[in-house]
């Protein structure tokens, strides 16, 4: 594990990005979902810089991505950090390197003076439930439900009265 180094995306990054999110939506059973492109890629993580991504490389090549946004606490008045995706190749599961990337992300949290470090995990998932719970000791937030709004629902609710 020593020899896993950590690097933020670059513009120029998009396409190796994009080949996480596809093998992550695979082993989530969502390929079908996956709409974003290059372009959009480009646009929103380094033109607009609405979320950030860091590898996890072992002698130059990136064995896991972590991809995160700055939400914000209005109880702690502070911003945290939303983990959106964390995922390592499946040939790489098992050398430490998701919770090396963890582990680097919460140290960026706290570097950047954040209150908390949060993520979402599909109730299926008992192998990355076992990871939050069990090796980084995160508590569930079990009284809380995700809603969402997207697509038609989203447009509609975008429209006046």
């Amino acid at each position: 594990m020593s020899n896993c180094t950590f690097r933020p995306a670059v513009p120029g990054d998009e396409e190796l990005i994009l080949s996480f999110i596809r093998a992550l939506a695979e082993y989530e059973h969502m390929s079908d979902q996956v709409i974003a492109t290059r372009s959009i890629l480009r646009e929103w993580l380094f033109e607009k810089k609405t979320a950030e991504v860091i590898f996890a490389e072992v002698e130059g090549k990136a064995v896991g991505y972590a991809l995160f946004f700055h939400n914000f606490s209005t109880f702690l008045g502070r911003a945290g950090i939303y983990l959106e995706d964390l995922f390592v190749l499946p040939e790489e599961r098992g050398s430490g390197y998701g919770k090396a990337l963890l582990k680097e992300l919460a140290r960026i949290t706290v570097e950047r003076g954040c209150g908390r470090l949060e993520c979402a995990c599909l109730d299926w998932n008992q192998p990355s439930i076992d990871f939050y719970t069990k090796k980084m000791h995160a508590v569930p937030m079990d009284e809380w439900t995700v809603y969402r709004l997207t697509g038609e629902t989203l447009e509609e609710a975008s429209r006046p009265e």
